[in-house]
């Protein structure tokens, strides 16, 4: 893999047109390594740039470093990543990690960051694979110490070979849920209970999507065998949970009792550690940041950008692939990642129409068959409508401590959207930019408001993405790009 310091990258020369490269690619993901592996292959000047010290992504996060008991620990799904990160790195694609990706131009010119120094290039498409987040799940008492993602799990074992110590209680619902679950569990660690709030309604909401989740036997196979586990290991489960809410007492600053009802009876559990789960969403920063087109899903309950067939936005030239766009798992990710770099080829003159189209076959086959799954999925773990309709004194903005109650106050007083909410009541203006509230910001504005989600919008975003210091903006200025300085890459 070609890799180059800060101080060369600074250095890079674009050619007459100011381009540096054919294609830039934000993410090492599923996403993202597989469009780099097929931009290789088809010829094109390809970069990447990745946040994460190696590549994976968040579901394959330290695949190329991990133990091998962690790799057991965390099943095959995860171990499929080694073989895509070791062809990623047997491309050749030029790839910088530990690199963060701050502006991005209307005309792609993408402005980034390494080793405290920032740094431009510039390509004629760029290709954002920046996957998901998290969605946010504003329950009383999630901000308190002990209360958790079931991701943030996941990447402590991952990475550190850790799990929470004490009695664990899993909240929410979706696949990951009972994934983290179990892998905690074969971990050795303590699992109290799961409480799922899955309304009883969504089973007969996915019941339409039956037969065609039936294409995926292996997928319904899979989540089968979770919940045998989970059973078998004798984790009470605790279904269609309402009023859910973390407590502590006044003399202890963690989390402490996880009350809810479940069926019609008053529940209570003790907890060390609450995992917290209520799906992922796309991450739309970049794509919210150049202002292309995007749409309200009610499937998935957020905001999808608007992409054509080969991943390409409102914005020519820029592409998105995996679950940015839309939620379909990593080898949906893998898919759509290879079809939009194929979209790219074509774009910068690489390959033909035709050749495109007879390499995207298989991949687009692929994406059918993982995607069939998806929307039994998305009707059966739809997150619970009490989630929105949370109570006054709820944070929602935990940057700015805002609060459910004041963004209806907010609504009332003839606030119409998330930028007036923002404007008025500082929510959305924490170190997070918004990412960890802007969801629930635009459901509780509609459901205020009386209007649709699209019709409310959603927050503005601007650069910087990421912080960056004055020295790493100061790096700009004194960079003096010279084609010389392109021999100075080394091959490692």
């Amino acid at each position: 893999m070609n890799s180059l310091n800060a101080r060369e990258i600074l250095a890079v020369a674009g050619d007459g047109d100011g381009f540096t490269h054919d294609l830039i690619i934000i993410g090492a993901g599923p996403a993202g390594m597989s469009a780099a592996i097929t931009a290789m292959e088809a010829g094109l000047r390809t970069i990447v740039l990745d946040e994460q010290l190696r590549a994976g992504g968040q579901i394959y996060r330290n695949v190329s470093v991990a133990p091998p008991t962690v790799a057991a620990l965390l099943g095959p799904d995860y171990r499929h990543g080694r073989d895509l990160v070791d062809r990623f790195a047997a491309s050749g694609v030029e790839v910088h990690h530990d690199t963060s990706a701050w502006d991005i131009g209307h005309d792609l010119t993408v402005t980034a960051q390494k080793a405290g120094r920032s740094f431009t290039l510039r390509a004629p498409q760029l290709l954002v694979a920046n996957g998901a987040m998290e969605r946010p799940s504003p329950i009383p008492g999630w901000t308190l110490p002990g209360v958790m993602n079931a991701g943030a799990a996941q990447i402590a074992l991952k990475t550190a070979q850790q799990v929470p110590s004490g009695a664990i209680v899993l909240v929410g619902n979706g696949p990951l849920l009972l994934l983290v679950a179990c892998q905690l569990l074969k971990a050795g660690a303590r699992v109290a209970g799961i409480v799922d709030t899955s309304p009883a309604s969504n089973r007969a909401r996915a019941m339409p999507h039956v037969v065609s989740a039936l294409r995926a036997p292996g997928m319904l196979a899979k989540g089968l065998r979770m919940l045998w586990q989970l059973r078998h290991a004798g984790v009470p489960h605790f279904k269609h949970a309402e009023s859910v809410r973390f407590e502590s007492s006044s003399n202890q600053q963690r989390v402490e009792t996880v009350s809810f009802v479940s069926q019609g009876r008053s529940q209570n559990l003790q907890a060390d550690v609450v995992l917290l789960h209520h799906g992922v969403v796309p991450n739309t920063q970049i794509s919210r940041l150049l202002r292309v087109d995007h749409v309200w899903s009610d499937a998935q309950l957020t905001w999808h950008p608007v992409v054509d067939v080969w991943g390409e936005t409102s914005l020519a030239g820029l592409r998105l692939a995996g679950d940015g766009t839309s939620i379909g798992g990593a080898l949906a990710a893998e898919a759509r990642g290879a079809i939009a770099a194929l979209g790219a080829g074509v774009a910068v003159g690489k390959l033909d129409a035709a050749q495109a189209e007879r390499r995207a076959h298989p991949w687009r086959r692929q994406l059918a068959k993982q995607s069939a799954i998806r929307p039994f999925l998305d009707a059966l773990y739809r997150p619970p409508e009490w989630l929105i309709d949370c109570p006054d004194e709820t944070l929602v903005c935990r940057c700015e401590e805002v609060t459910a109650g004041r963004i209806r106050e907010m609504a009332r007083l003839g606030c119409e959207g998330p930028n007036q909410t923002k404007f008025f009541s500082r929510c959305g203006m924490g170190p997070c930019q918004g990412r960890m509230c802007s969801i629930t910001v635009t459901q509780v504005l509609a459901k205020t408001l009386n209007r649709a989600p699209q019709e409310v919008g959603a927050y503005r975003v601007r650069a910087p993405l990421k912080p960056v210091r004055l020295a790493s903006l100061a790096a700009l200025a004194h960079a003096e790009p010279t084609a010389a300085t392109l021999k100075t890459f080394t091959k490692i």
